[in-house]
């Protein structure tokens, strides 16, 4: 069974670039345009097996989803993983305690991401 990849980012761009790697790799993919609508839609019962976020959106942002997620029940153990511009390493450390799963920093080709997916989804 093809797992569920959640993106969450504000441009539509890096969203129709991320889904289509994505989807010719095999994946299901559900998209958000920022993290409130990304939180909405796992409190209405969405359960993807990741979650790709960027960190800079309106309305809520990366770190503030993350927190969020994790305090959902049944996402604990979700991996999440920041998609962003940001590389400084505090932004980074804010990412790991708010509880990210890993920190990438744009652009990233296609290969790396999925890569990157398998060692953080199990059975992708």
């Amino acid at each position: 069974m093809s797992k569920t990849i959640l993106i969450v980012d504000d441009s539509a761009t890096m969203i129709m670039s991320v889904k289509s790697n994505l989807e010719m790799n095999g994946f299901k993919v559900e998209t958000a345009n920022d993290g409130l609508q990304a939180l909405n839609k796992l409190k209405a019962g969405s359960k993807p097996d990741l979650i790709i976020t960027d960190i800079n959106m309106p309305n809520m942002g990366g770190l503030e989803l993350i927190k969020s997620v994790r305090a959902l029940p049944g996402f604990r153990f979700t991996p999440i993983l920041t998609l962003t511009t940001e590389g400084q390493a505090e932004k980074r450390d804010e990412g790991k305690k708010a509880g990210a799963t890993g920190w990438l920093v744009k652009p990233i080709n296609g290969v790396d991401l999925i890569k990157i997916i398998k060692q953080v989804l199990p059975g992708a």
